[in-house]
């Protein structure tokens, strides 16, 4: 029997991700399912959130839990707590598991702070996207410098793992202004850093802006120094690069992420939350409000189902690990997915090899410093 024929034997999941659709207010460049707003549906989609765990329970404790959004920290302290009371009842977790939530600066006080960490928080992503003024008034951020600042180094006095996420490239941003973001924030008490360059997601409203000449883009060039500045920056603070987009200090990697890239499965649940488990992509449907209607009224909110086969896993698992500063580990993929990757993508990875934007490193596939700005490039070849 082929390779690719024979029945997979899917990793029971580790990870489990829970989608918070709140916010104060949907950003321009946000595409993701998020309702402004409506915080009088809090315990409506807190009884659907519970009703869904019921119906797909998870046995086995996980590794890694990651709250994310929308803005979890959006909820009151009471419905934050009723939130974090059915987290802890209908998700069991193992020691030592890492437990995480995103936040907004603007949220953060001493009583949210002290309910997560009674809860067992041990990690938070902020989204502070910028520490200057006229940056966050484009982005439509409702935080400044000072707020941004404050949330950190509160947040560190309680939670042991704190992130931050910057954007780049943003309208009218120079080089010096990234520069005045990534100096703000490294000196700071983080201990991971997630670096992305503005992408203008077709439906949402810079995507519209910029079809209207509203908003401006900068060139690949600018785009490509603004993202070594921040590698440059990174290493000089002592925060290893480990992924594409991801810095962190010793032994502060996002542990949920990494089952992502190695798309080893994850439980998914809320409004637009995706999952891959037993080898079948699940979605919810994106509208909160849907979401919400259908878990009250005893219908399943997954929107679409995906079975995958061996061959896509493998390729998949291959276009995320190679990402990875590391590298992709082979050997090992073939070992657990039966399939050898690098074969089966000769004529699309040969390219990749020429211009040198690959090489081997041992069993190791891994992207040269010329290759690392254009990983898109090398994980398409994979797929």
């Amino acid at each position: 029997m082929p390779e690719s024929d024979t029945p997979v034997d899917w990793p029971v999941p580790q990870a489990a991700y829970v989608h918070v659709p709140f916010c104060r207010h949907r950003c321009g460049y946000c595409n993701f399912s998020v309702i402004a707003g409506r915080d009088e549906l809090s315990e409506a989609y807190l009884q659907a959130l519970d009703w869904e765990l019921q119906q797909r329970p998870i046995i086995e404790p996980v590794e890694t839990l990651f709250l994310g959004g929308g803005t979890p920290t959006h909820l009151s302290v009471e419905w934050l707590e009723r939130f974090l009371q059915i987290i802890a009842a209908r998700i069991p977790l193992r020691p030592n598991a890492e437990f995480s939530i995103e936040a907004n600066p603007r949220d953060i006080d001493q009583a949210k702070l002290e309910l997560l960490q009674r809860f067992g928080l041990n990690r938070i992503s902020l989204g502070v996207q910028s520490f200057q003024s006229a940056k966050l008034a484009t982005l439509e951020r409702d935080h400044d410098e000072d707020i941004a600042s404050a949330a950190i180094r509160l947040a560190a006095q309680s939670i042991p793992q704190v992130s931050i996420d910057l954007i780049f490239a943003a309208p009218g941003e120079t080089l010096d202004s990234w520069q005045r973001d990534l100096d703000t924030a490294l000196a700071l008490p983080i201990t991971h850093l997630s670096t992305y360059a503005l992408t203008f997601e077709k439906g949402t409203q810079f995507w519209n802006r910029r079809e209207k000449n509203e908003l401006t883009t900068h060139d690949e060039l600018v785009e490509l120094q603004m993202y070594q500045l921040a590698r440059s920056k990174a290493a000089a603070a002592q925060m290893t690069q480990y992924e594409i987009s991801s810095f962190a200090a010793a032994k502060s990697e996002c542990r949920h992420n990494l089952h992502y890239w190695e798309g080893r499965g994850w439980y998914a649940y809320g409004p637009g939350a995706a999952g891959f488990v037993d080898g079948t992509r699940t979605t919810n449907h994106r509208s909160p409000t849907t979401y919400i209607r259908r878990c009250h009224s005893g219908v399943s909110p997954i929107q679409d189902e995906e079975p995958i086969g061996r061959v896509q896993w493998a390729c998949e698992r291959a276009a995320f690990g190679i990402r990875r500063i590391a590298g992709l580990n082979v050997n090992r993929l073939h070992r657990e997915t039966g399939i050898d990757v690098m074969p089966l993508r000769k004529a699309e990875l040969s390219p990749c090899f020429e211009w040198g934007l690959i090489e081997w490193s041992d069993d190791r596939l891994r992207l040269t410093e010329k290759g690392i700005p254009l990983a898109d490039s090398v994980s398409s070849a994979f797929l």
